[in-house]
């Protein structure tokens, strides 16, 4: 029987594109997902609904705006209210603008660092407060691992997620563990999806396309992995090895 069966997992920004693959691979493997949503309703409920029928699973939407530390805290509480506990958060919500530094000001600073990092430290913080125990897992990028230029306020947010991560897992160890997943390129970007994705991802080492459901593998391992805290598993054919 899966370690998961059974376990209540909120999944922020879960509705659609890598949230919605991480939800399935969790209901795939008997969680019961919480599948947050800001804007996807219908995409959202319809998601829940096919969970619940291929799966028999528990699927529920929840809806908030993560914008400050009262709406992060709302979320969880009304999660655990809504499931009767919760045993897991996927940190997945995320915005990202190609904004390079001569085009970066305080607002998009403010608006990239506010949903990519402020959000996760929220929720965690009041998971580690309403959770009895359980694990957290955040998404990063395979940007991490270089310095690209032409991104500036979301690699800088991604990367200070990747060190709360691991100050996180320290601090909440032995009780709660805080580990990560940093994926490629697997989708095209939302206003082009009809890209080519390998055009769009460069050289990948082990020459394949990474997908979805590789990243959702990724993410139900570290439910599991009970000796696990504070890593960090690229799920990108290896190309953060090339440090671009």
């Amino acid at each position: 029987m899966s370690v998961l069966r059974g376990k209540h997992i909120l999944v922020t920004g879960g509705a659609v594109r890598l949230g919605a693959a991480i939800a399935e691979s969790l209901a795939a493997a008997g969680a019961c997902p919480l599948i947050h949503y800001r804007r996807s309703q219908a995409p959202a409920k319809a998601l829940a609904r096919r969970l619940q029928s291929q799966y028999n699973v528990q699927a529920r939407v929840i809806y908030s705006e993560l914008r400050t530390e009262f709406q992060c805290r709302s979320l969880i509480e009304r999660a655990a209210a809504t499931a009767g506990r919760l045993d897991g958060l996927v940190n997945n919500a995320a915005v990202f603008h190609k904004d390079p530094l001569h085009a970066t000001d305080r607002g998009k600073l403010d608006r990239e660092l506010g949903v990519n990092l402020m959000a996760p430290i929220g929720l965690t913080r009041a998971f580690a407060e309403t959770a009895t125990g359980g694990s957290v897992v955040n998404m990063l990028d395979r940007r991490i691992a270089g310095n690209e230029t032409g991104c500036l306020p979301y690699l800088l947010s991604k990367k200070a997620l990747a060190d709360f991560t691991r100050i996180a897992a320290l601090e909440l160890a032995p009780r709660i563990r805080v580990n990560a997943v940093a994926p490629g390129a697997v989708l095209p970007p939302p206003d082009q999806p009809h890209t080519r994705l390998r055009d769009l991802a460069g050289r990948i080492p082990l020459d394949i396309q990474v997908t979805p459901s590789d990243v959702g593998e990724a993410v139900v391992y570290l439910f599991g992995a009970r000796a696990l805290t504070g890593q960090i598993l690229f799920v990108d054919g290896g190309q953060h090895l090339l440090g671009t």
